[in-house]
């Protein structure tokens, strides 16, 4: 495919794993630079003791006037998103507006949006009426689910059965509170100054277990009409709250994600999102016809671009770039799709006795051989790391496969060959009919703690814990 006339320069924040693979595809005709620092990765990770968002952005700024940079953009959910966002309001460019992404990203203040807008698509919910180290509170219904008011830790979202589950859920050593509120005090201060009234974000949330099948709907807003991308099915390992699987095309029902982008028309037209793009977390229970928004991320999905440049021909990060330069993406050309299905294939070991080998450069070299197209990300960590995913998450994460095939049959039987090829299980055994809830770990996109590299690196490095 032809590639689209040369852009300025675009300021990429926080660009690692799924960003840095996917902006750098697209820098022919999309120059980028990058700033901000690896969270997971020391020592970069030192500098969460001093960072201040808008000191950031002030910095971001006197650089971009330097260098003549035209554009910013970021689908770094912890910090990225909204430095963003202050950024391009700085600098008079397009993007995301400041109180849109303070919306999303306080999950008490969106279930209350949620709850005036479309309360149909709510779970019931409430704060939680403790501090971090207090005694768990008296009176709750459970089994409940638990999670942060602002993600930080993806280990402090998880179903309790109970209020002694709940009372260790929720004991933490110095160490581990340290880092939670340095994660979160640079969102709190930009929330005082610009969304006043909405509490503090250092507490957790409570919410009413969903079991039903999960998805992603993703799409963008131009000139403040909502469009969407499409709908990516979320598969979990059989009775965890871990994903296995994301799956291109959708099998939902056309009609259900009609509904669903009727609620996220609502939701974003009530928090005063105009601009970018946007991914809505949502269950939707086949039984009851009941669909439930999880949460709304003022971002790219990154992980699922891929996916969608696979199975329709549109990349998402070329989409950002169009969006953060004032180019209306529906006006982007698509290339011809590669795929019929595609999917991001997560490879989890649930016991520490159980994990298998990371795959040798013979092995690498054979899965460049038998699939070129493939993208393979290895996670290898020491002992002392896994154990702790084990403790916290359940599970430990060592490897995502992206693979496409002719269809959904042809897909599977090509990433049984390919896991074979790298000593792996395939991701397909015995599906759930549906997850247990609000899913513990990493969310789709996000940025999460990894270090990605295409199957044609040799060059992996590791994984840090959530």
């Amino acid at each position: 495919m032809t590639m689209p006339d040369y852009h300025g320069t675009t300021l990429i924040l926080f660009n690692f794993d799924w960003d840095q693979t996917g902006f750098a595809r697209l820098a022919p005709a999309w120059p980028t630079v990058s700033a901000g620092f690896d969270l997971f990765s020391f020592p970069d990770n030192a500098r969460l003791a001093w960072f201040d968002m808008n000191r950031f952005v002030d910095r971001q700024a006197r650089r971009a006037r330097r260098q003549g940079w035209q554009a910013v953009t970021s689908s770094h959910e912890q910090f990225g998103a909204l430095a963003a966002a202050l950024l391009a309001e700085r600098m008079g460019w397009p993007g995301t507006p400041v109180k849109a992404v303070l919306a999303c990203q306080h999950k008490l203040h969106a279930r209350r949006v949620l709850q005036e807008v479309c309360p149909e698509a709510n779970p019931l919910f409430q704060p939680l009426a403790a501090a971090y180290g207090e005694p768990a509170p008296e009176g709750l219904d459970y089994p409940a689910f638990i999670k942060p008011v602002k993600a930080a830790f993806s280990v402090l979202a998880r179903t309790v059965a109970n209020r002694e589950e709940l009372q260790r859920h929720t004991r933490f050593g110095a160490w581990e509170l340290w880092i939670i509120r340095h994660l979160v005090e640079p969102f709190e201060r930009v929330l005082r100054e610009r969304l006043p009234g909405t509490g503090s974000a250092h507490r957790l949330l409570v919410e009413e277990p969903v079991n039903a099948p999960q998805y992603n709907l993703d799409g963008y807003v131009w000139q403040d009409e909502v469009r969407a991308i499409g709908v990516v099915d979320a598969v979990m390992y059989p009775d965890t709250q871990a994903f296995m699987r994301f799956d291109a095309p959708s099998r939902l029902d056309a009609q259900v994600q009609a509904r669903a982008l009727d609620v996220a028309r609502r939701f974003l037209s009530a928090i005063g999102f105009t601009h970018g793009l946007f991914n809505m977390e949502f269950f939707y229970d086949p039984a009851t016809g009941r669909l439930t928004v999880i949460e709304f991320n003022p971002r790219m999905a990154a992980q699922l671009s891929d996916l969608y440049a696979r199975v329709n021909g549109l990349d998402l990060h070329r989409v950002a770039l169009a969006l953060a330069h004032g180019q209306d993406p529906a006006s982007l050309p698509r290339a011809a799709p590669t795929a019929g299905a595609a999917s991001s294939f997560v490879y989890r070991a649930f016991s520490a006795d159980t994990v298998p080998p990371m795959p040798g450069a013979t092995q690498r070299a054979a899965l460049k051989a038998a699939f070129p197209e493939a993208l393979l990300f290895e996670f290898p960590k020491p002992r002392g790391s896994m154990k702790r995913d084990f403790k916290w998450l359940g599970s430990y994460r060592y490897g995502i496969l992206h693979l496409g095939g002719a269809d959904a049959a042809d897909l599977r039987a090509r990433c049984e060959h390919a896991s074979a090829l790298l000593g792996w299980p395939a991701p397909y055994a015995a599906e759930p009919a549906c997850s247990l809830g609000p899913r513990v770990g990493e969310r789709p996109g996000a940025q999460t703690p990894v270090r990605t590299s295409p199957v044609t690196s040799p060059v992996l490095s590791t994984e840090s814990s959530p």
